[in-house]
């Protein structure tokens, strides 16, 4: 059968055509998988395939899902079955994330979340203030809604507030602030409670939108925890909060949740039923049985183990591979480590990241650029590592090869 296709030289895109850009975070997993050499992973950030609680999850699948039911496979409510909703207010009550039902709205994941954020709060133009770096997928949702950005420096305490009421004073007040306020990605850093306080300040003043997006927070090395700006903003209607499942259970799940006041829940639920009409359910099931079945805590206690232990594997091989050619953060939770490299190009100053990623892939590493976690493109010597996808042999052995790729590039090789 031969097809005739016909050519439209100019189709009538929407103008947020323009405005969508893709994820080179997402897209490295394509990329890899196009690979057929052996590759220590330090990409993604996602959870070790063997931190997965699969065995849990199958155990409380056949109840969960209804052997022989067909209930579990029906459409849900949009805001969420009432399952998942009554398990995760209980798994949340102590928590710095306790809230109430009629805050409540279950989504797709935080990518739903955020993608409702946007869509509730930023009009064509409307000034976004993001972290720099930030999370390359947060950024890259405020843009397909034609949002301006922003960009605000992060040290070791997160976001500098101090100098987000400098440029919007300068450049125009935010109308919404994006910040991913413990164990940021791809920094690391944790906003301090007193800038966590200071943020909400200059919120309300200026009438700004705080989405929260908070993934890591149960990720925690040590026992003490900053309080969530969810707590501390004690029901103030500026701050919309987003939650997944996706770090602490498993990404495949696609579920997540936002936290916000009661008045949006009406609209959440038509921008969702626009949408997707209700997240899965037979996923919803499955969380809501493991949570019931009291496995969450028990397996986040491990995970918080196992990644400190990882992340210290990886500082270590930082220290004895690269400590004369770049610096790097030391997070207390989460899954990231953010390096920043001063030195290994052939010019003896640090190599752009973008151009060393090839020669680091053909070495058998792969990370993210920092490049990508700024729209202006202001970190070309620096890259993420994730350290919670990779034991600590491996993520010795793919540090090494980080400094034999930084090696070719300094001699030209």
């Amino acid at each position: 059968m031969t097809i005739t296709r016909t050519s439209h030289p100019t189709l009538p895109l929407a103008d947020r055509a323009a405005s969508l850009v893709g994820s080179v975070i997402d897209s490295s997993t394509s990329l890899l998988a196009g690979q057929t050499h052996d590759i220590v992973r330090l990409a993604m950030g996602s959870p070790a395939r063997e931190a997965i609680p699969a065995a849990a999850l199958a155990e409380v699948a056949p109840a969960a899902i209804g052997a022989g039911s067909a209930d579990a496979f029906d459409y849900a409510a949009t805001e969420g079955d009432p399952a998942l909703r009554e398990a995760l207010l209980a798994m949340l009550e102590g928590t710095s994330d306790a809230t109430t039902a009629d805050r409540l709205t279950i989504t797709a994941g935080g990518m739903q979340g955020l993608d409702l954020a946007n869509k509730l709060f930023v009009d064509p133009g409307d000034l976004v203030a993001v972290e720099s770096p930030t999370y390359t997928n947060g950024s890259a949702t405020a843009l397909s809604y034609q949002a301006r950005l922003l960009e605000v420096p992060v040290d070791h305490e997160g976001m500098v507030v101090e100098q987000l009421r400098a440029l919007g004073e300068a450049r125009g007040r935010p109308k919404v602030i994006y910040t991913i306020p413990t164990f940021q990605n791809p920094s690391g850093a944790t906003m301090s409670r007193a800038r966590r306080e200071a943020l909400l300040e200059l919120a309300r003043e200026w009438g700004s939108v705080v989405v929260d997006d908070d993934p890591y927070r149960m990720l925690g090395f040590a026992d003490e925890e900053v309080p969530s700006l969810h707590e501390l903003a004690d029901g103030d209607p500026l701050v919309f909060s987003v939650r997944t499942f996706s770090k602490i259970i498993a990404p495949g799940l696609r579920v997540g949740w936002v936290d916000t006041d009661p008045s949006l829940q009406p609209l959440l639920i038509n921008a969702k039923q626009a949408m997707d009409t209700c997240t899965n359910l037979p996923m919803q099931r499955l969380v809501a049985a493991f949570l019931q079945a009291g496995h969450l805590q028990e397996h986040v206690a491990v995970q918080r183990q196992e990644y400190r232990r990882r992340k210290e594997a990886m500082q270590q091989a930082l220290a004895e591979h690269l400590s004369d050619v770049a610096r790097w953060t030391d997070p207390e939770g989460g899954f990231f480590l953010w390096v920043t490299l001063e030195g290994g190009g052939a010019d003896g100053g640090p190599p752009d990241t973008e151009a060393l990623f090839p020669v680091a892939l053909a070495e058998g590493v792969a990370y993210i650029p920092g490049n990508a976690f700024s729209a202006e493109g202001r970190f070309p010597d620096a890259l993420r590592l994730c350290f919670a996808s990779t034991p600590p042999d491996r993520i010795h052995e793919g540090v090494r090869r980080l400094r034999v790729a930084l090696d070719r590039m300094g001699t030209g090789a």
